[in-house]
């Protein structure tokens, strides 16, 4: 199925006149104009909220900034150590210069007989990733008879609909959920719905097959973490944590700019990412990959693909994107837009969308996209939204002027993805790059601007009177929504010459700003100023309750009672235990050590819990993160003394495991009219019984850690 975006007829020559024509189109479409204000909505005021909860927003962004700044000055360097570190963790480490060598690559990877299928078409789950969409993978595997399905559910719904995703963070936000409902009634043969839980029900049904047959599984990565070779995905279905975890093959693509240099900046880009992108302190799953899990192979493929020649060019600071997707939720033009309007020459949809992908997009693919950044009012909501404080507006300007930098040609065997060459203003229309040429002519000599001012305001006396009903063509942009202004009697150089006296030389000049200081290599968080020291136990349990989780309070004695009299009055007898909960689990119950997609209740143990988060931290020791993942309720046994305070303590747990999960509330998604429904893949309830000691020990267990 294909929405009216998906094709535009080929016959407009003019980039800029298909360009306007899909503008059109999404204007003119109601439907897509309800979702995305719903979305804009929604994003903005979560985000408000979650950024209250860090009064040092500024001060961490701009300290996010200089940490992005200098991991891509010093990019070589820390790609080294980190392939280092991953090789040796166990980790297969490729690089792939291109897409088509990255593509080449997983196919390659996917067809080893050693996966153990032995099967020429294999089944692959796969996780949201960018740089997939950028490369083109899905197709690639689908042409090599491969059957590869999205497991996100908003990337579901485009793949079965035949789509590219509209947003970066929310794949399926310019459909509603009649349309939701049609497509799953189509393709999945079930009853006509719009019920938000039924749909999503459905496609956790249909879905937890294809992750428990898959032979492969593939993902993006958010962060990778030089010091320790980690690589950091984060997501809220657990859709992530089931292609990483059960098949036999992982394979996580990166972008080669994709560093943090230790764990405590991954804290630090931690507390800005989810905030930034779906308005929450911290995603429900943030996992840290070190080593494949026994019996299964690791594969890192980190791409290019244009991101060297970017990063030598005026664009290089688009790199510290961190893709949360804030500066599209910021933008007024995409707000109005959505994502499917930004398409390059040749029709196609670009890869990423929005304030960010009009820099990124014909930055990595070239030319083919230099007219995206015309779509954009430079207002600056864009770089205020943005968590790294990129200047989008200067990029964007940079893009509209063509880039005249030599810097960003490219070599000859890529000539036809030339990132706007040596062509200034190759993304503006020809009258349009020749009005500016001589502009910059005119402008340079002060009395030729004065005496072109003067003509202008002569001309433009003439022209005003009759702009309410004159309209020039559409394709000039002026006169399409626009009147022209009546001039002021006298210029600004008038009045300013008439009332202002000279001022006498003092010989005084100003001087340029001093450069700042280099970045620093990490960025401790400010603990102490964002988590009162105090009593951690209620602090986790409302942050908990609030993210949809429960929270029982017991003491090591009546641990057992509390669990029996919980499991009892859910009709369990058989439990998926992990060591401490086959420690834990009371008698009359049974334990089950092998995965069992027909248990519904997993009881594991933790290394960690989170006050300021409501978090639970997970390493991977026997079955901790399966008996976590795959049950529908997940029962959590968790210490008082076990609790911390924020981020930075809880990262530190897990610098030397071989996996490990940090697990925020349950399984959530609001891919679908952006109406939050909790449990997708992971599991649909969470419930931690927090053990205390005796009262005279309550008061130190509750400050322990």
């Amino acid at each position: 199925m294909q929405d009216q975006f998906s094709v535009i007829p080929q016959a407009q020559a003019n980039p800029m006149n298909q360009f306007r024509q899909r503008i059109r189109k999404s204007i003119a479409d109601e439907k897509l104009q309800t979702s995305l204000d719903a979305n804009t909505e929604r994003r903005l005021k979560v985000r408000a909220a979650a950024l209250a909860s860090i009064p040092d927003w500024e001060t961490r962004r701009q300290r996010a900034h200089a940490i992005r700044a200098d991991v891509i000055e010093r990019l070589d360097d820390y790609l080294a150590q980190f392939a280092s570190h991953l090789t040796a963790n166990g980790v297969a480490v490729h690089w792939a210069k291109d897409a088509g060598e990255a593509l080449r690559l997983v196919l390659e990877i996917v067809g080893d007989d050693k996966t153990g299928t032995h099967e020429t078409t294999k089944l692959i789950a796969k996780s949201k990733s960018m740089v997939t969409e950028e490369i083109g993978l899905n197709h690639a595997l689908e042409a090599a008879g491969h059957r590869v399905v999205e497991t996100d559910l908003g990337e579901y719904i485009i793949q079965l609909r035949g789509e590219r995703p509209s947003h970066i963070i929310t794949p399926a936000v310019h459909l509603n959920r009649k349309q939701v409902g049609e497509l799953f009634h189509e393709k999945l043969g079930i009853p006509y719905t719009e019920d938000i839980p039924t749909l999503t029900n459905t496609a956790r049904a249909v879905l937890r097959e294809v992750f428990l047959n898959a032979d492969v599984g593939i993902s993006g990565v958010n962060f990778g973490v030089v010091e320790n070779g980690a690589l950091t995905i984060v997501t809220n279905e657990g859709n992530g944590r089931m292609c990483t975890t059960l098949p036999r093959v992982h394979i996580a693509l990166m972008g080669m700019e994709r560093m943090a240099p230790t764990l405590e900046d991954l804290a630090l880009f931690l507390s800005l990412l989810p905030r930034s992108a779906t308005g929450q302190k911290l995603s429900v799953y943030t996992q840290l990959l070190r080593a494949p899990r026994p019996g299964q192979q690791r594969h890192v493929i980190i791409v290019d693909n244009g991101r060297a020649r970017l990063r030598n060019s005026p664009l290089k600071e688009s790199l510290y994107c961190i893709r949360c997707g804030a500066c599209l939720n910021a933008c007024p033009v995409f707000r109005e837009l959505g994502g499917h309007a930004y398409v390059g020459a040749d029709n196609s949809i670009a890869p990423y969308p929005g304030p960010i992908g009009s820099v990124i997009s014909p930055g990595l693919l070239g030319d083919n996209y230099i007219q995206l950044a015309q779509a954009s009012s430079l207002c600056g909501a864009c770089k205020d939204a943005c968590p790294v404080d990129i200047d989008l507006p200067r990029l964007l300007t940079r893009v509209r002027a063509g880039g005249a930098s030599e810097k960003l040609s490219v070599s000859s065997d890529h000539a036809s993805r030339s990132v706007f060459s040596n062509q200034p203003g190759k993304g503006l229309p020809f009258v349009l790059r020749l009005g500016l040429s001589a502009y910059s002519r005119v402008a340079s000599s002060p009395r030729w601007f004065a005496f072109s001012q003067k003509l202008a305001a002569i001309g433009a006396r003439i022209v005003s009177p009759f702009s309410s009903w004159m309209r020039f063509p559409a394709a000039t942009g002026w006169g399409y929504s626009k009147d022209f202004p009546r001039p002021a009697a006298r210029s600004f150089r008038q009045r300013f010459q008439a009332r202002t006296p000279k001022s006498p030389d003092f010989g005084v000049t100003l001087r340029s700003l001093e450069t700042p200081e280099s970045a620093p290599q990490h960025y401790q968080l400010p603990i102490t100023n964002i988590v009162p020291f105090g009593d951690y136990q209620s602090q986790f349990t409302a942050e908990l309750t609030a993210l949809g989780g429960t929270v029982v309070q017991c003491s090591q004695e009546n641990l057992p009672e509390a669990l029996s009299d919980f499991l009892r009055q859910r009709g369990a007898t058989r439990v998926f235990v992990d060591e401490i909960g086959a420690q834990t689990l009371p008698a009359e119950f049974t334990a089950v050590c092998e995965p069992d997609p027909t248990i519904q209740f997993g009881l594991t143990g933790c290394a960690a819990g989170i006050a300021n988060t409501g978090t639970i931290v997970l390493l991977d020791e026997g079955e901790t993160l399966k008996a976590s993942l795959l049950p529908e309720v997940h029962l959590v046994v968790l210490r008082a003394r076990q609790l911390v305070g924020d981020l930075p303590e809880a990262l530190a747990a897990t610098r030397h495991a071989r996996n490990a999960a940090l697990v925020t509330g349950p399984s959530r998604t609001a891919d679908i009219e952006m109406t939050l429904t909790i449990g997708v893949h992971g599991p649909k309830e969470i419930v931690v019984f927090l053990v205390h000691g005796t009262a005279s020990t309550l008061v130190d267990d509750s400050k322990s850690g």
